[in-house]
């Protein structure tokens, strides 16, 4: 059309068909694209079995695993700038139509493609989640107010958090009970139904203004560049010899982020046209929520060492270590709408503080690594269900505090920034885990934890329920510091509509 698009009528009000459909739009990330890490032994060993043209190494299966976040990560600051200026809802159809052929790349690797197709796959569907999760919140801001808005957070928070609750279980259960590949299939299906619901929703987008600003093309590769830095070391860090710690390379990517995070600050504070608008940080709310997000998504590191560790004992099969966690997602289910009830009464900060807390609760008891086998197992199941309790308390209140900070025509960027700290989190907090489990079973001589509480049970894995007790004692800091910070920079008192 020749006419200017605007910014869509006021008449227009979101609607449950909407919703549903944003929600499919990230589940196929949240439930389906993070899963290949549970079943990535499954697909090892199918696309290993004997008579294939190519074996699929471990490294490229954990190059597989990682790439999508890794992907996403890079690009959703970027994807929601240009759903702002673009559209949002097509955003969200391009988005789950990439999914879809990510699936089909991922769904027909085999033979001696395998690998390259699986990998291909994987980036692609990191691209599709950088267009859905900037472009949907986006959205909920653009077609819902006050109440009504609150509710689509919630349900949107209920299929990320959610979604990745059930992700290990959703796809074990699949690859056991069918094929590891019948997962993709099933997100492809979510993925044309998401769309279905999304199609012929008037389109949001930033109005423009006079003349339209060139895209910030340097901004964007400095921060490419950068943070290809940062998650390489994140990614692969401590993982190989080669990317050691203190390794030449690992030190090199970790120079390559620092010189370009100056470089990038530097450059793009005196540019209209910034890639990232530093002034929106000059919002105490906005800046935040979003340090307080980054914070709580870094405690998911201590799902990862505590499955790990329960995984290690061989009297508890991954199947039922797995089964624990079962009150995650249904915790984040159930009181994901208790999280609104309080952001309504209390505003924002209160909910975010007791969230938090219940998490840093959750760590403590998830740190009782001395008690036997039998007892721990019981308090891992109410630690988990805590962990999901205090994410659903968290979640609406600091999402609705973000969109309510920022202008509409910053929607779509500035929540990219905060889902950007989500995926960050995520993998600083998983790096921080494993580095401390890791490196405290290795560096560890003695009972040291021992000396202050008693140990029972088996005594030949003491080295590994330290070095857990520990890293998990890692993720309790971050629960404490996202409390802090929502202490200090979230508004108080009731909310206004």
């Amino acid at each position: 059309m020749s006419a200017p698009v605007k910014s869509p009528p006021q008449a227009f009000q979101g609607n449950d068909k909407l919703l549903i459909g944003l929600v499919l739009s990230i589940v196929s990330y949240w439930l389906f694209a993070i899963s290949l890490g549970t079943v990535a032994p499954k697909v090892m060993e199918d696309l290993n079995r004997p008579g294939a043209a190519e074996l699929l190494s471990p490294t490229a299966m954990n190059l597989a695993v990682a790439l999508t976040g890794l992907v996403s990560g890079l690009f959703i600051v970027l994807m929601g700038g240009l759903a702002d200026r673009y559209g949002r809802v097509r955003l969200t159809l391009i988005g789950n139509a990439l999914n879809i052929v990510g699936c089909l790349f991922i769904v027909f690797a085999t033979g001696g493609m395998a690998s390259t197709l699986l990998i291909i796959g994987r980036a692609i569907q990191g691209l599709s989640a950088a267009c859905v999760m900037p472009a949907t919140i986006a959205m909920v801001k653009a077609y819902w107010d006050g109440p009504g808005r609150q509710r689509a957070v919630s349900m949107w928070s209920i299929g990320s958090f959610g979604g990745a609750g059930l992700a290990a279980f959703v796809g074990g259960l699949t690859a056991t009970t069918l094929n590891w590949r019948w997962i993709f299939i099933f997100s492809m299906i979510v993925s044309v139904v998401a769309a279905a619901l999304v199609w012929g929703t008037p389109e949001s987008k930033v109005a423009p203004t006079g003349e339209r600003k060139r895209f910030d093309i340097g901004g964007l590769l400095i921060f490419l560049v950068m943070m290809l830095g940062l998650m390489m070391v994140l990614t692969f860090g401590g993982k190989s010899e080669a990317f050691a710690w203190t390794s030449p390379l690992s030190l090199g990517m970790l120079a390559v982020f620092v010189v370009g995070l100056i470089v990038f600050v530097f450059v793009e504070r005196g540019r209209d046209n910034a890639f990232i608008d530093f002034r929106l940080f000059k919002n105490m709310n906005f800046t935040g929520t979003v340090a307080a997000n980054f914070a709580m998504n870094s405690t998911l590191g201590l799902l990862i060492v505590s499955q790990q560790l329960l995984a290690r004992d061989d009297r508890l099969d991954t199947l039922r270590a797995g089964a624990l966690t079962l009150g995650y997602p249904l915790m984040v289910i159930l009181f994901i709408r208790a999280g609104e009830k309080l952001l309504q009464r209390f505003g924002p900060r209160k909910p975010m503080i007791w969230g938090s807390l219940l998490v840093a609760v959750a760590a403590a008891i998830l740190m009782l690594t001395n008690l036997h086998l039998s007892v721990y197992m019981w308090l891992a199941v109410v630690a988990y269900a805590l962990f999901g309790l205090g994410l659903a308390f968290f979640a609406t209140p600091a999402t609705d505090a973000c969109l309510t900070s920022l202008p509409p025509e910053q929607a779509g960027s500035g929540m990219g920034i905060f889902k950007m700290a989500s995926s960050l989190g995520g993998a600083i907090g998983t790096a921080v885990a494993l580095s401390l489990f890791l490196g405290f079973q290795q560096g560890t001589s003695g009972n040291f934890i021992g000396d202050v509480l008693e140990m029972t049970g088996r005594q030949d894995n003491l080295a590994i329920r330290q070095a857990a007790a520990i890293a998990i004692g890692g993720m309790l800091v971050f629960a404490l510091i996202a409390a802090l910070v929502a202490a200090v920079a979230v508004p108080k008192g009731k909310k206004e509509d």
